[in-house]
């Protein structure tokens, strides 16, 4: 039998044991649908920092409202693509690696987090990664 046939005969937790594709998938997957909601309730709560402070000034005066309305905004926005890659991860990881473009070049024109932003490009490297296996895993290719 083929890796691909068996592939596609296997049980998800067989897969899940048993193929390092399958498990890259899901680590990604994971890790993609919890960080964008959490990071997206945050900007109501507030816990980890104050969110108003990553927006560049040149931003805010092109969005309407004030910088807070505009991180809340942000905040919906993350929650949607998180739900996005649990629901449809082949779209979903784009959707997120679009969104972390967009965070990145924020950053990059407010000036002061060029750390944040480089993190920001591992991760959108991540979201891109995930968007391409989730093909892999749906069509049973390797």
């Amino acid at each position: 039998m083929s890796s691909v046939a068996a592939t596609t005969t296997s049980t998800a937790g067989e897969r899940l044991r048993t193929d390092p594709v399958f498990q890259a998938f899901w680590i990604l997957r994971l890790g993609f649908i919890a960080a964008p909601i959490l990071f997206g309730l945050d900007k109501f709560a507030g816990l980890l920092t104050d969110w108003d402070d990553y927006l560049a000034p040149a931003i805010d005066r092109l969005v309407p409202g004030s910088a807070h309305q505009a991180m809340l905004a942000v905040g919906v926005i993350e929650m949607v693509a998180g739900i996005a890659v649990a629901v449809v991860p082949r779209f979903g990881g784009y959707l997120v690696a679009a969104w972390l473009g967009g965070i990145i070049v924020n950053l990059l024109i407010l000036g002061d987090y060029y750390d944040v932003a480089l993190r920001d490009f591992g991760l959108l490297l991540g979201a891109l990664a995930l968007a391409r296996l989730a093909t892999a895993v749906a069509t049973g290719r390797r």
